[in-house]
């Protein structure tokens, strides 16, 4: 299984906007189920593209300082980064094939 990430405020840059290649960032809350159930599908995109892709989490209730620079204002939202700038958004609970597809157009 695919490792994902638990980043935060201090250390997004160095893991997302100053990395080459592909990153996917999830924007959660703890409290949020569909940010549950998007997890779950989040796992397997990370599985299905192990060593192709990075995959993080971030915690939006602890850190808003990330969430409000990304504009990310309904969860769950996922971030498509290549080469550190955004490059897809992707909000609310979404099927595995619109994110595999969103990933696919970037690689």
């Amino acid at each position: 299984m695919a490792d994902i990430i638990e980043i935060n405020d201090a250390n997004f840059s160095d893991n997302v906007t100053n990395s080459k290649g592909l990153t996917v960032v999830d924007f959660y809350a703890p409290w949020c189920g569909p940010c549950r159930k998007l997890a779950d599908i989040v796992a397997q995109v990370a599985d299905e593209f192990a060593g192709r892709i990075k995959v993080f989490k971030l915690n939006t209730d602890e850190n808003l300082e990330t969430a409000k620079l990304h504009s990310v204002s309904s969860l769950p939202t996922i971030l498509i980064f290549k080469d550190g700038e955004s490059v897809e958004r992707i909000a609310g609970l979404t099927p595995k094939s619109t994110i595999v597809t969103n990933i696919e157009k970037h690689l």
